[in-house]
């Protein structure tokens, strides 16, 4: 089953069977599928190869024995390290996006959305490539940032202060489900994908009817932005981000798992970067409705 979170629809991080798409199947063999690769398996997992297919001289296993143990630099394989490097570097890009966009173009909306444009239309492009592009990651990440500075301006101008309870609510939501996740409070199962996708489905038609009715109708649409409709409607919208974090949580223990890629930690950051600024929108909103 593939994963709801859009970067990794069409990635090898949902290969398979299963909604776990780095599971090793080396142990099933790959009748008749050139190369040795599984169908429909790890793309990343290799045949098992007869150890004995090549005679050894004396000399040859010295230099086996003499050699370093193979890492993740010989290997080019993604490690949670890879992960937390990649990701760093893009949530830094977009504090750097953020900042700019509070200090020096706090009154350009017009600006804001334009940034937020740009960032949309390099997160599209991304997430039909092939392959992760740290480029077009990064522009997102920077443009997205600018979008949010400006946004978060507006909001700390109105609720003195939201934007910082914003950002610790939105690490604390993190923290939370990364333990839950890593304590198996929280299991990653075919159910629970198509439960949550369900919702999210959901969620988002009614933003956009809700878009409509405000474009054409009331000021307010249907009020899911006001009032207890607007706070249960926001509690929806963070339990979603929480959701999809589960789910990048998930992909990246299987990619490693697996023996993804290095650069595939792109992807990852990509991922969690995404869910992270949901969850932050979000609760910015929450924030804003309480305090009114």
């Amino acid at each position: 089953m593939r994963s709801s979170n859009p970067v990794f629809s069409r990635r090898g991080f949902t290969r398979g069977n299963d909604y776990a798409g780095f599971e090793a199947q080396g142990a099933r063999g790959a009748q008749g599928v050139p190369g040795g690769i599984p169908q429909g398996g790890n793309p990343y997992a290799q045949a098992p190869r007869n150890p004995y297919d090549r005679p050894l001289t004396a000399e040859g296993m010295e230099q086996m024995y003499a050699a370093p143990a193979a890492g993740p630099a010989q290997t080019g394989r993604m490690t949670i390290d890879d992960v937390v490097t990649r990701t760093g570097l893009t949530l830094g890009t977009l504090v750097v996006g953020a900042v700019l966009g509070w200090v020096a173009l706090p009154d350009h909306i017009g600006l804001a959305g334009g940034a937020a444009f740009l960032a949309f239309v390099l997160a599209m492009v991304q997430s039909f490539k092939r392959r992760p592009v740290p480029a077009l990651i990064l522009g997102y990440a920077l443009f997205e940032g600018v979008f949010l500075g400006v946004f978060s301006r507006v909001y700390n101008e109105a609720w003195q202060g939201a934007p910082v309870q914003a950002v610790l609510g939105t690490m604390a939501i993190f923290a939370g489900m990364l333990v839950a996740y890593r304590a198996r409070i929280i299991r990653v199962t075919a159910r629970y994908q198509r439960i949550g996708l369900a919702v999210a489905i959901g969620f988002v038609l009614a933003m956009v009817v809700n878009l409509l009715f405000a474009a054409f109708g009331s000021a307010d649409g249907l009020g899911l932005r006001t009032g207890p409709l607007g706070i249960v409607f926001c509690l929806i919208g963070i339990a979603l981000g929480a959701f999809f974090l589960s789910l990048d949580f998930k992909q990246v223990e299987d990619g490693i798992r697996g023996g993804a890629p290095r650069q595939e930690s792109w992807l990852a950051a990509f991922g969690l970067t995404l869910s992270l600024v949901w969850i932050y929108v979000q609760l910015l909103q929450l924030i804003a409705i309480l305090r009114d």
